[in-house]
């Protein structure tokens, strides 16, 4: 099985400081991947790159086997962990300017997503709070039928029950025989989703492994694992 995502040697650096160093991972299809590790330890980067929007300065990135290009930036849909869309849009402004750019956008998934976020259309973006604008940034990664779904931090500035809503939509409507690679440092919110988890620190992989193996060989919940892993760096 080709991986959905594979990622060979990676590094990256900006200036004199190593954003990534030496980075292999793969993602096969059906999973969904916490990436974790704290501020500065190169999530952002790695979705970047992933994403096609740095390239690295060695190794080698694939998607679906194939170098990064117009193909490959059309099977993955990228969250990043800033808003996408322009102040002056409403919520059907944002969804049509999807619709428009992408042509795997799907409008009944949009539809269905904006009654589960209890959105409307008519709802100025900057009218948003910090909880609604994170389930906007969601409902327009997820309205289209991509490959692979790469969400940067997706929780990262929202309470707790906005936080349960938007880890429920992401299982709900994330396409099956995609994957989906869901970067965070609040490990303990988000941690009953994963399928697999990566752990990076200095830009490097430390620990990668089946969520549920891991558990179940430590004792520990990964958030556990984590703080232990971390501390010893």
């Amino acid at each position: 099985m080709v991986p959905l995502l594979e990622l060979q040697s990676v590094s990256k650096a900006y200036g004199k400081k190593t954003a990534l160093l030496d980075l292999s991972l793969s993602v096969e299809p059906g999973r969904i991947v916490g990436l974790l590790g704290s501020n500065g330890s190169g999530k952002s980067t790695l979705m970047q790159i992933a994403a096609g929007l740095l390239h690295p300065d060695s190794g080698s990135v694939r998607i679906r086997g194939q170098l990064p290009g117009v193909r490959t930036k059309a099977a993955v849909s990228f969250m990043p962990d800033r808003p996408q869309f322009e102040s002056w849009m409403s919520i059907g402004d944002a969804l049509d300017f999807q619709r428009d750019f992408f042509a795997d956008y799907d409008a009944d998934k949009a539809r269905r997503m904006l009654d589960f976020m209890k959105l409307s259309r008519r709802d100025k973006a900057v009218s948003l709070s910090k909880g609604m604008g994170e389930r906007l940034q969601l409902t327009l990664a997820l309205s289209r039928k991509a490959s692979l779904y790469l969400l940067d931090e997706p929780i990262g500035g929202v309470d707790p029950v906005a936080r349960d809503h938007i880890l429920d939509a992401l299982v709900e409507f994330y396409e099956e025989e995609s994957s989906v690679v869901v970067s965070t440092h609040l490990i303990s919110d988000i941690e009953r989703i994963f399928d697999e988890i990566v752990m990076i620190q200095g830009g490097s992989v430390i620990m990668q492994g089946d969520a549920e193996q891991l558990r179940m060989a430590s004792g520990k919940s990964i958030d556990q694992l984590f703080k232990e892993v971390y501390a010893e760096c």
